[in-house]
């Protein structure tokens, strides 16, 4: 089973908080400003890895395995299955038949390197 873990975006710092739900639940909430939504965007671990062992997060930038940068998206309405078996996560943008393959790769994400998407 794999932990549920989270981060979250601070708007206010610009920075990340990294934290376990166990971890979470268990103490008062998270510091002050980073337990306001409005001032933090929170995003989910996937409970995948990328090539390099880094742990793939919810807003991450991942390059494919055909080497086009794609944001890690939770898509609850398509119900389908993104690479490792979890359910709803996908990398947007990308056709439906997608595989997977291991050789996928965290480039940035979506709140300090928004321009590696052309956006």
């Amino acid at each position: 089973m794999r932990e549920i873990k989270f981060r979250a975006w601070n708007k206010k710092f610009k920075e990340f908080k990294f934290m376990s739900l166990v971890k979470y639940l268990g103490g008062r909430g998270i510091l002050d400003d980073w337990e306001d939504f409005e001032k933090s965007v929170w995003e989910q671990y996937t409970g995948l890895k990328d090539k390099n062992g880094v742990e793939i997060y919810e807003g991450d930038i991942v390059r494919c395995s055909r080497g086009c940068p794609h944001k890690v998206v939770w898509e609850e309405e398509r119900g389908g299955m993104f690479g490792g078996g979890m359910p709803g996560w996908y990398l947007s943008g990308l056709d439906e038949g997608y595989a997977w393959t291991n050789s996928e790769e965290v480039i940035g994400n979506i709140h300090e390197n928004p321009e590696l998407l052309g956006e």
